[in-house]
């Protein structure tokens, strides 16, 4: 473990003794200005460098405090039958990650993009997809709960299910609504219609294309009602939408979907006044920028994504609401290669970036696909695939930051 800190601010009873001032009427003073800490960094590995691939990790923390991660690990991705979904634990105050252990498997099937989720009951969730003949737009999406998870080794699952969503008729339409509004290049949009546009709203008139290639990422998000918004993504459409539960995650329906240019993996963001930010990866033809698209009805409708500013190298980001309504974004900031991983800050509901500092700079190396959370003690915990230099051996890192560590600037 790794921990690096900067300089420290006032405290009220310093303050007290300079001003000579009684402590209680400064600590009254200080009530209403910003709290300032100590910027700090920790950064430890999960678990040793090693030759398999590992990839696509989650974190979250526990009701008892703990950190709880997952990733995939195997021979590869979509086409290695030995692909299965790790994890490991850090309980709170401990300075080195579990040994890992197994959080699930389908036997012969790659398992892949696990993500965690502790809903208002404490439950653990786990969803991740089961890719199907060697292709994503086969993927089934399944989910696991479990209500004793805070124990050494992995949880104890007490359900599994897949979850079947069933987009409406209007699905294609949506797609060719949005197509006319965008200035689309002839590229490949994906698998269900690797040519002209035509030919993927009518792939999205068949009701079994819609069905199923439904993928995971990012972290969920619950909404003040209740709602609960899964964020997912088609490699056979290229576009994303949020699978929506007003029971608690009971059941699951598909919301409309999020029409852009190669558009994948959306992180979803909730503004103070209700709006819903969408961020994606940008897989389609340069320049490569991340792509935005808002929601003003909890997830129900999407508008068609635009390009953002900033840069995007076709890999996946997250963004995320603090506390304090700042909000933060774990992203690789170029247009090409993944050896540069960022974190940025925003005092205005993503307007504007002002904040920036890297966790990784190294060329050649890999540290991409970020999954970010805010800690109830306030610190922002980030994991992600971490490949140093040219090395083929990875793992998976675990970085601790508050945010003066990044508004100290690099």
């Amino acid at each position: 473990m790794v921990n690096q800190t900067g300089k420290f601010c006032h405290s009220s009873i310093r303050a007290s003794k300079i001003w000579g001032l009684p402590t209680v009427f400064v600590l009254i003073l200080f009530s209403s200005l910003p709290i300032c800490s100590e910027p700090l960094y920790e950064e430890n590995l999960m678990f040793p460098l090693q030759e398999k691939h590992v990839h696509s990790s989650c974190i979250v923390e526990c009701p008892n405090g703990d950190l709880l991660a997952c990733w995939f690990h195997g021979s590869g991705e979509r086409t290695a039958s030995d692909v299965l979904i790790q994890g490991a634990r850090l309980r709170r105050g401990a300075k080195a990650w579990s040994p890992v252990f197994e959080m699930a498997d389908t036997p012969e099937i790659p398992d892949c993009n696990p993500v965690l989720f502790v809903d208002e009951k404490k439950e653990l969730r786990l969803f991740w997809i089961a890719v199907l003949g060697d292709h994503w737009e086969e993927s089934i999406l399944r989910y696991r709960i479990s209500a004793d998870y805070q124990n050494d080794g992995p949880p104890t699952w007490q359900w599994q299910d897949m979850i079947i969503l069933k987009p409406g008729e209007s699905f294609a339409q949506d797609l060719e609504n949005g197509f006319r509004q965008l200035d689309l290049p002839e590229i490949d949009y994906g698998g269900y219609a690797p040519h002209p546009l035509e030919a993927l709203v009518k792939a999205a008139r068949q009701s079994r294309n819609r069905q199923k290639g439904w993928m995971t990422r990012t972290h969920l998000l619950t909404l003040p009602s209740g709602r609960i918004l899964l964020p997912l993504y088609s490699d056979g459409f290229y576009v994303g939408l949020t699978a929506i539960s007003d029971d608690g995650g009971a059941s699951w329906r598909a919301g409309s979907p999020m029409v852009g240019v190669g558009l994948n993996q959306p992180s979803v963001v909730r503004k103070k006044n209700g709006v819903l930010v969408a961020y994606m990866r940008d897989e389609g033809p340069a320049p490569k920028r991340v792509q935005i698209s808002e929601s003003k009805d909890d997830g129900e409708t999407w508008s068609v994504a635009v390009e953002s500013d900033i840069p995007n190298p076709d890999s996946s980001l997250e963004v995320i609401a603090l506390e304090d309504s700042r909000w933060v974004m774990a992203y690789n900031d170029q247009e090409e290669g993944r050896d540069r991983l960022a974190l940025a800050l925003s005092d205005n509901e993503g307007e504007t970036w002002k904040w920036k500092r890297h966790l990784e700079i190294m060329e050649g190396g890999g540290f991409h696909y970020p999954s970010l959370i805010q800690t109830r003690d306030g610190l922002i915990h980030i994991s992600y695939t971490y490949q140093p230099g040219r090395s083929a051996d990875k793992s998976i890192k675990h970085v601790a930051v508050n945010a003066d560590w990044i508004l100290q600037g690099e």
